[in-house]
């Protein structure tokens, strides 16, 4: 794909930080891919199927919707935009101390395959606060999410969180 670019993460949850750099990504690319990286030996609040559910929902009503590939993927992030013949990677960054974390990954991809780049995006600075791990702790101790994460996935993250009281 020629102007195209995947968008990894695990996105447990889906937050409004996720969304703004989606929303960044698709003026600057005719596609972008959303891979929902799933790891099963971490611990998450939402099944794969679940976050691209919810991704899904959240973009419904948007008009660049059609830009956006929703998919799940377990491995190694190069072999999988290999596959779809992609080589650019978007990755949100929120703080320095993301920035550190996704420098040594990005080195590593371009060491892994140098045909691959990463592109580092931030999100609106009032979003720049916003983590899965803090969003999960808001919703365990039952606080306001509506300025964390779209709708949906306020509703879904209540439910999931009034099955384990």
């Amino acid at each position: 794909m020629k102007n195209s670019a995947i968008y990894p993460g695990s996105f447990d949850p889906l937050t409004n930080g996720h969304l703004d750099i989606l929303q960044r990504a698709v003026q600057m690319f005719d596609k972008v891919i959303v891979t929902v990286a799933v790891n099963n030996q971490k611990k998450a609040v939402f099944t794969g199927d679940e976050r691209i559910q919810l991704w899904e929902e959240a973009i419904k009503d948007k008009d660049w919707k059609d830009k956006v590939e929703i998919e799940q993927f377990t491995g190694l992030l190069i072999n999988y935009a290999r596959k779809k013949n992609v080589n650019v990677l978007l990755r949100g960054v929120r703080q320095i101390s993301d920035f550190e974390y996704e420098f040594r990954m990005a080195l590593t991809n371009r060491r892994l395959a140098p045909e691959i780049d990463t592109v580092f995006l931030m999100p609106d600075e009032q979003l720049t606060f916003i983590s899965g791990s803090i969003v999960r702790e808001v919703a365990a101790w039952g606080g306001n999410l509506n300025s964390f994460v779209p709708d949906n996935v306020a509703v879904a993250l209540r439910k999931k969180y009034s099955k384990k009281k």
